[in-house]
């Protein structure tokens, strides 16, 4: 292991979730300085005046997913190491976001010493999969390895909110209505629904919900 101090950025939209953790990381050897970002903005600002080993990732942001600002950082700060830590052990989220760049994976369920363990072992040049990552990929017929490699289909991933606005088209909420639902503006859906257009390559309502459908990110007749 490096005894070099690890600059850890942690990236997360609750910001009692990053104050937690960096109380936590602060007591421990062999962690450097701890600092944290609410969004993708925030954290590639952060990373383009400041040096970080690795990356604590959530991947439910309100705008723009983990997966996608991992992306961002794989592009702009190839040395920068991605853990995830994130509450998601669905298969297809944990295959996209390693696809991504993310270096390792990590549920929030776990205990301080794992998240420890998975910083050290990433910022060593080591990959880090949580036990029960791991058997989440057993269990559907998949091989760290594999995963690791990305040799998983890639497909679009909708941010958390967009799945949320997503649904609420499903039952055939306004804009407007959405925007109450969720208490956003009617602008930010706007911007939402344009962005779920773009990342399903549709270009209807009835095209969307067949995507939606077929992707099982709806069920066939949702709920009014």
């Amino acid at each position: 292991m490096s005894k070099e101090q690890i600059k850890v950025l942690i990236v997360d939209d609750h910001q009692l979730m990053i104050e937690g953790l960096r109380s936590l990381l602060e007591d421990e050897e062999g962690i450097g300085s701890v600092a944290g970002a609410n969004s993708m903005e925030e954290t590639l600002t952060f990373l383009e005046k400041n040096q970080v080993d690795v990356v604590l990732m959530d991947i439910n942001m309100p705008e723009v997913s983990g997966i996608e600002i991992t992306q961002k950082i794989g592009e702009n700060y190839p040395a920068t190491k991605v853990i995830a830590l994130t509450m998601h052990d669905d298969i297809s989220i944990i295959t996209r976001m390693i696809k991504a760049g993310a270096s390792g994976y990590v549920l929030k369920k776990t205990n301080m010493n794992e998240v420890i363990d998975a910083l050290k072992i990433v910022h060593a040049g080591g990959k880090y999969l949580s036990m029960t990552t791991q058997n989440i990929i057993m269990d559907n017929l998949m091989s760290p390895d594999e995963l690791m490699d990305g040799k998983e289909e890639n497909k679009p991933v909708l941010s958390a909110r967009e799945l949320e606005v997503l649904k609420l088209i499903a039952k055939e909420y306004s804009n407007e209505k959405i925007g109450e639902k969720l208490f956003i503006s009617e602008r930010t859906v706007e911007a939402h629904r344009r962005n779920i257009f773009i990342k399903t390559k549709t270009k209807s309502i009835v095209g969307l919900m067949k995507y939606a459908i077929k992707e099982g990110l709806i069920p066939i007749h949702p709920e009014k």
